[in-house]
């Protein structure tokens, strides 16, 4: 794992192919997400800060809770608790919805709930930095997963349009796979991609993975791995 400093207060974390975050503010610092292959995502941010530190997790797939267990309590939406449990994952849950704001100290973050990839996906908006992290509903150069329990393409392309009404808020987006940072250009472009997938516009390629037998499109930006 390896830290990469993005601006004076914001770190990222590269592990394994997934990102995390660290972002400092004047009172608390906040983790977005915490790892894959490390269990010590918060002792490796205490390295970078003395400030408290907190956990808010975009969701529950395996990939981004890696930590989890370093933290009494987590943010979190309140639909991905099924996904969360799932394993006997333990540690509590602080519901964060639509439109809430966490308060760093002169650094504001702001949620945006995006349902589809799983049923609480949410993104960040840094409003200091006019960053958006959107976990992993957005990519580009990525595989997005669409396959197994509680993912749901149409609530996915649903979520993609209303993003755009936030465009005015952050200027380009952090994902957690993939080319980083992408462009707002790019949420057009999956929601295109996923509505031309349940139109049949698009030749898929049967494929197994993690058990699945699974279809995987490729829209272009990224490629969208889906239920047979």
């Amino acid at each position: 794992m390896e830290w990469h400093q993005y601006f004076e207060d914001t770190w990222i974390a590269e592990d394994n192919g997934v990102r995390f975050f660290l972002l400092i503010g004047t009172k608390k610092a906040l983790l977005i997400d915490s790892g894959m292959m490390v269990h010590n995502a918060r002792d490796l941010a205490k390295e970078k800060t003395d400030l408290p530190l907190e956990l808010l997790n975009t969701h529950a797939d395996m990939d981004h809770v890696g930590s989890n267990a370093q933290f009494e309590a987590f943010y979190m939406h309140p639909s991905e608790e099924e996904n969360y449990r799932r394993g006997g994952r333990e540690g509590r849950l602080i519901p964060i919805n639509e439109g809430d704001r966490l308060d760093l100290g002169e650094r504001v973050l702001e949620i945006i709930h995006l349902p589809g990839h799983t049923p609480g996906s949410i993104a960040v908006v840094d409003t200091k930095h006019r960053v958006l992290i959107s976990g992993d509903p957005i990519q580009e150069n990525g595989r997005i997963f669409m396959f197994g329990p509680q993912r749901n393409m149409r609530d996915y392309i649903v979520s993609l349009g209303a993003l755009e009404k936030h465009f005015d808020a952050f200027d380009e987006i952090w994902p957690s796979h993939g080319k980083l940072p992408v462009g707002k250009e790019t949420v057009a472009l999956l929601r295109k991609g996923a509505q031309d997938v349940l139109d049949g516009k698009v030749q898929g390629e049967a494929t197994e993975m993690h058990g699945h037998s699974i279809v995987a499109y490729d829209v272009g930006v990224s490629v969208l791995l889906c239920d047979a």
